[in-house]
């Protein structure tokens, strides 16, 4: 994600159920208060860790974010799930990605960054499937895990929202397409494995999107998603307010 540029007007949002059971019955968990308190918290951190010479364009995503933080954070009564509520129109969150301006030499100190934490994974799906194969990265972003991958002898696409974005990719030489997930498997493509990094809590119908993945695997093939833990923050609010975390059942991802 990049930042955005000012003159862009503030989302809007919309309530949501529960996108596990369908519940619409919640505990807050983290209001807008709370978050905001986050969000100064986490920018006194880095503060303190960067040097103060740091360029403002290598903050965002560390300190300074693309999107306006949630509203309110909850955990669904039925099941359990952690996830954001309200969440943005699904017409607002596709232009926010795929509007974002680039900065080439932000993209390329994300991109270096990046990809050595990617390696993990690579390896991870290869030890999953016993080979390299094909593969296709959701929500490729700079490439950094296409570079980790075909470093290890994958041979893996990617796929993003973002014209820009994907034009750098492919300066870097990977291919990548422009679009969205439901679009791309029309196409009748099928993959080893299908990955979507750090994007799934943020699809606006993860049902559709797991659907199409699922359509695009081969037959022994592998699905990586990779969400935010809920349970873990929630305990963490718990503990940050010094009285127990609001009860729930079992461990959910934070949708």
């Amino acid at each position: 994600m990049t930042e955005k540029s000012s003159t862009t007007r503030s989302p809007s949002y919309e309530l949501t159920r529960c996108v596990v059971c369908g519940g619409a019955e919640t505990i807050e968990i983290a209001g807008p208060l709370q978050i905001r308190e986050e969000a100064e918290r986490l920018w006194e951190f880095h503060m303190r860790r960067l040097s103060p010479r740091t360029p403002p364009e290598r903050l965002v995503d560390r300190v300074a974010f693309s999107q306006a933080p949630p509203w309110r954070v909850v955990r669904c009564r039925g099941c359990g799930l952690v996830y954001r509520n309200p969440v943005e129109r699904p017409e607002e969150l596709r232009s926010t990605y795929s509007d974002a301006p680039v900065d080439r030499d932000a993209l390329n100190a994300l991109h270096d960054a990046q990809t050595r934490t990617y390696h993990a994974q690579a390896r991870r799906l290869a030890g999953l499937l016993q080979r390299r194969g094909s593969g296709l990265e959701v929500g490729s972003y700079v490439g950094a895990f296409l570079a980790a991958a075909r470093e290890q002898g994958w041979n893996f696409e990617g796929l993003d929202v973002n014209p820009a974005v994907n034009a750098y990719a492919r300066s870097r030489g990977f291919v990548v397409h422009d679009g969205d997930l439901e679009s791309f498997a029309n196409a009748g493509r099928t993959f080893d494995a299908v990955a979507i990094w750090n994007t799934f809590d943020q699809l606006s119908d993860p049902r559709s999107a797991l659907r199409a993945s699922l359509a695009m695997l081969r037959t022994n093939g592998v699905l990586a998603l990779r969400v935010p833990n809920g349970e873990c923050y929630a305990r963490w609010r718990g503990r940050l307010r010094g009285s127990p975390p609001p009860r729930g059942v079992g461990t959910r991802p934070l949708a």
